[in-house]
């Protein structure tokens, strides 16, 4: 950001725009800031998600992270399952798609009680994607020809979030590869492409 105006939270970067825009907040810019109020209690919410459940023990094929507990009771996990992460944008915005890696293949399909698979099992129609940021192919677009602060603010904290989501998956899992554009490389593209991110390479 071009000024000494620092906004660290959602809230603040809300508060901003509101300020900034005599209260007229544009639905592109709710929709995605709804989204990244989502992702932020996205652990804590009660409703499900593919996400969460990723982080569910109980869905773990246990074999796989060969727990162990210490003299105290606790567990730990001695092995970290791999999993291949994909950055997939689209119509309806930004998703963070999860596959399974069982012997170095990446697994597109279902699967069930194999002891190699991290996941008890495993459903791509309900655990591929872990989570949607709605509308942010076109926020992104329309930050770069006309964003004022507090959207270029919105779309670092989209991309902050993300990396947070993407580090905590790490503390259980081996991520083989994340693939695809993370969301400033994304940002960084549409720049290169002086807006026109659909642009044909020449």
């Amino acid at each position: 950001m071009s000024s000494t105006v620092q906004l660290s939270t959602l809230k603040e970067i809300n508060a901003y725009k509101k300020k900034i825009n005599w209260g007229d907040v544009p639905a592109i810019y709710h929709m995605v800031s709804t989204s990244l109020g989502d992702l932020e209690g996205i652990l804590t919410h009660g409703f499900d998600s593919a996400y969460k459940r990723m982080l569910n023990t109980e869905s773990w094929n246990m074999a796989a992270f060969a727990p162990m507990k210490d003299l105290q009771g606790n567990v730990t996990y001695q092995k970290k399952p791999q999993i291949s992460l994909r950055h997939e944008y689209n119509d309806m915005g930004y998703e963070l798609h999860c596959y399974p890696v069982i012997n170095g293949e990446i697994i597109r399909h279902s699967i069930e009680n194999n002891l190699d698979c991290p996941f008890i099992r495993w459903s791509p129609e309900s655990m591929q994607m872990l989570f949607r940021v709605n509308s942010l192919v076109a926020f992104s677009i329309f930050c770069y020809q006309n964003g004022d602060e507090a959207d270029i603010a919105l779309l670092k904290q989209a991309h902050q979030r993300v990396e947070q989501l993407v580090t905590t998956l790490s503390k259980y899992f081996q991520i083989t590869s994340v693939k695809g554009y993370n969301i400033a490389e994304f940002y960084q593209e549409i720049a290169r492409k002086n807006g026109n991110i659909l642009l044909a390479e020449d």
